[in-house]
């Protein structure tokens, strides 16, 4: 019997490090899994090969005391420091109307990155992913603790779709060609996502930051036409721009960066609504070209996986909640949605570590609360209309923001 179960351990050390060995193999071996998704003229942000973060390269360290090497391998092994992660956490899903009203905006938390915006007959999902791995290999790769807050059979039809970047917690194609085949939204992503798509068979409109497109346009009418979208008769339009943040992309590991990330600003008759998508802080100047387009309605801003090391408040390519107050306050958004935490587990802080830093940055900054409440997942908002913030009194202890764990 214990030669039997000494067989058994060492197979399934066998294959684990097998599995090892194949995601550095994929991660930095093989060029031919390199992949050529824009061939356009160099801009500020495009060398003619690769995308780049204007305001600097997206760094990613080891934690102190260790080698990238060992990190990864510690990781890989589930065999670091890592407070413990709840294995399933209860959801109620809702489901919910088959469009907002025409001048209502209703948002619904689905999970992670993840939103369906319900706004003026308007039915839009951001990044969307119901897959239960974030990963090129399932079951290998981050698993969904938390399943969908709205079941994909409930989803109202969806009219418009915004794809920040191709990592897979952000470009779950499994979920893109179900939508596709349900259906035939319109999908808005940057520069070179449109070729993944494509492969997949479906078709995307990919933009520049800074470049925008209506969705008249998108329908192929005039520029002054109405559209149909919603379960309206006839919807009015809305604009779709592609803005900056800062991050980076890659799907194999060789083909970083060849394809752009962004944040978006739509346009509704509702108001505006900004999703950040997946980002770091970079010169913190990119929220204030979002600004410029109008008054932000209602932010969708990323919170979580900034941690990859005991007592890190943020990564180059993830806002810590500090920084994420710190970007809503430079939106002059009236109303934010934190995103980005609680559903796969991507980094070092516990599953609830992201909200209760938010609620002490914020009581920091003087802002109440319900302007950045975080929601269950499956939870819906009816959005407030516009109102300017005004800070209170500040009630700031840094100290207990950062020894969280």
């Amino acid at each position: 019997m214990n030669r039997l179960i000494s067989i058994i351990r060492g197979a399934g050390i066998g294959l684990l490090f097998l599995v090892i060995a194949l995601c550095l193999a994929i991660t930095l071996v093989p060029p031919f899994l390199d992949r050529i998704y824009h061939d356009g003229p160099v801009s500020r942000h495009y060398d003619g090969a690769h995308f780049f973060n204007p305001d600097g390269a997206i760094e990613t360290p080891a934690p102190p005391g260790t080698s990238r090497q060992g990190f990864l391998f510690r990781w890989l092994l589930d065999a670091d420091d890592r407070p413990p992660w709840p294995v399933a956490i209860a959801v109620k899903p809702s489901r919910p109307a088959p469009f907002a009203a025409p001048r209502g905006m209703v948002a619904t938390w689905v999970g992670h990155a993840t939103v369906l915006v319900q706004a003026a007959g308007l039915n839009i999902l951001a990044d969307p992913i119901w897959s239960d791995h974030a990963s090129p290999f399932p079951p290998i790769g981050p698993k969904r603790i938390a399943r969908p807050g709205i079941r994909f059979d409930d989803l109202p039809r969806i009219d418009l779709v915004i794809i920040s970047h191709n990592h897979y917690d952000h470009m779950d194609l499994p979920t893109l060609k179900r939508l596709w085949d349900r259906d035939r939204p319109k999908i808005v992503t940057s520069l070179g996502n449109e070729a993944i798509l494509k492969r997949e068979g479906i078709p995307a409109t990919a933009l520049d930051w800074g470049q925008s497109v209506s969705g008249a346009a998108l329908n192929g009418l005039a520029p002054d036409a109405v559209i149909q979208c919603g379960h309206y008769e006839h919807c009015p339009d809305y604009r779709v721009h592609v803005t900056r943040n800062h991050h980076w992309s890659s799907r194999w590991g060789a083909d970083r960066n060849r394809a752009l990330w962004s944040s978006f600003v739509i346009e509704t008759r509702a108001g505006n609504i900004f999703f950040a998508g997946d980002t770091g802080a970079g010169d913190m100047g990119w929220p204030y070209e979002a600004r410029r387009i109008g008054p932000i309605r209602l932010a969708l801003i990323p919170i979580g996986a900034f941690r990859f090391w005991k007592g890190q408040m943020q990564s180059d390519a993830h806002l810590g909640p500090m920084q994420a107050v710190e970007l809503f306050r430079r939106l002059g958004a009236s109303t934010a949605i934190p995103i980005h935490w609680g559903t796969f587990r991507l980094s070092y802080e516990q599953w609830d570590t992201p909200p209760r830093m938010l609620e002490l940055a914020l009581r920091c900054e003087g802002i109440e609360r319900r302007r950045f409440a975080p929601l269950r997942i499956g939870q819906s908002l009816l959005v407030p209309t516009v109102s300017p913030v005004v800070p209170g009194r500040r009630k700031c202890d840094e100290r207990a923001i950062r020894a969280l764990e």
